[in-house]
């Protein structure tokens, strides 16, 4: 195992702490909550039905936790790498130490691919010696390299045009946004946050 590494902490969880984004050990397998419903049913017992997405195989399945049942939240580490380069479906990394290269597949990397630079410093988090997820910060500064100028009265959404980012995503940006300015952009939904300082 290499020396950087350092484990995520596991807790035991009640069954009323599942809770969407949450990552949870089943049998071995890690999962994501997609969503999760609690009711009480009487006399203190309560059960909790929660949608999972496998991390490995993207399947999702549905399953009911009940009672005293406790869930294993997942163990993993992290992971510090520099992105190389993609090739068709597969995102190819390098831990920061330029020992050891790994691979994620689209669909681990997910909406997060429309983030990556090549030399980019991120976090690859791992389950069992197995490279699972990305992780990204946030907000991620940016270069418009494409947009049209503000015009007033000529947009499709009042005050916010297109304008792209160097990975070739597009974002809504505000009318004054010019090519050649560096943006922050949040991750998670890909919206424009603010100019970078």
């Amino acid at each position: 195992m290499l020396c950087f590494l350092f484990l995520i902490n596991r807790a035991m969880l009640k069954i009323t702490e599942v809770k969407p984004n949450l990552l949870i050990e089943l049998e071995g397998r890690p999962y994501q909550v997609l969503s999760a419903a609690h009711q009480m049913l009487g006399r203190g017992y309560g059960m909790t039905r929660a949608k999972l997405k496998d991390l490995k195989s993207g399947a999702i399945i549905e399953r009911v936790f009940k009672g005293n049942e406790t869930i294993k939240e997942v163990s993993l580490e992290k992971i510090k790498a520099f992105y190389l380069w993609q090739k068709e479906k597969e995102f190819h990394f390098i831990d920061v130490q330029g020992e050891k290269e790994f691979i994620l597949f689209e669909e681990q990397v997910g909406f997060l691919k429309n983030f990556l630079k090549e030399g980019e410093r991120v976090e690859i988090l791992f389950f069992q010696d197995e490279p699972l997820l990305l992780n990204l910060p946030v907000k991620m500064a940016f270069k418009v390299v494409e947009t049209e100028p503000g015009i007033r009265g000529d947009r499709e959404t009042p005050g916010t045009k297109r304008a792209k980012i160097e990975t070739g995503f597009e974002v809504r940006v505000p009318l004054f946004v010019k090519e050649g300015e560096i943006i922050l952009v949040d991750t998670r939904d890909g919206s424009y946050v603010g100019r970078a300082k």
